[in-house]
């Protein structure tokens, strides 16, 4: 008889090893690039993934300005908003928001795959988006990752 005993290991705060990633959003597609990044803030690609725990990774995204949209989405997208009095419904054109704030399309894309719960709170803490091709998070020495898209 085999006596192996084998444990399922249950990561926490302590044994996670979070590391730091920079992402070139030029030229990709924001859905594609939008789950990838969700993946990697939540963890998954890590083999002690445990799904209470936050176990991902930092994630900085740079040149947010160039992302791209297929199909018609940049005219016909809307994103809405409210205000929070009556009648205080907006809607924004996906040009219009990538043209004023395109780190907000990158952030909000990402964060609507991510849980809708305190956990998914705290893994969108972890994303850092810039508009330009600078950020301030030179001390943290991230590493470079790129995404292979058709």
């Amino acid at each position: 008889m085999n006596t192996l005993s084998y444990k399922t290991i249950s990561a926490n705060k302590e044994t996670v090893q979070k590391e730091w990633y920079v992402v070139d959003a030029a030229n990709q597609v924001l859905g594609r690039l939008s789950s990838q990044i969700a993946g990697i803030l939540r963890g998954k690609h890590k083999p002690y993934f445990t799904p209470h725990v936050d176990c991902g990774d930092n994630v900085i995204v740079i040149n947010a300005e160039k992302v791209k949209l297929t199909g018609r989405k940049m005219e016909d997208k809307e994103y809405i908003r409210h205000t929070g009095y009556p009648g205080g419904q907006r809607k924004t054109k996906a040009r219009e928001l990538l043209k004023t704030m395109p780190e907000r399309m990158v952030e909000m894309a990402v964060k609507r795959m991510l849980p809708r719960n305190r956990l998914g709170n705290a893994l969108f803490r972890n994303l850092f988006v810039y508009a330009g091709p600078d950020h301030p998070h030179q001390a943290q020495q991230p590493k470079e990752l790129k995404f292979n898209q058709k």
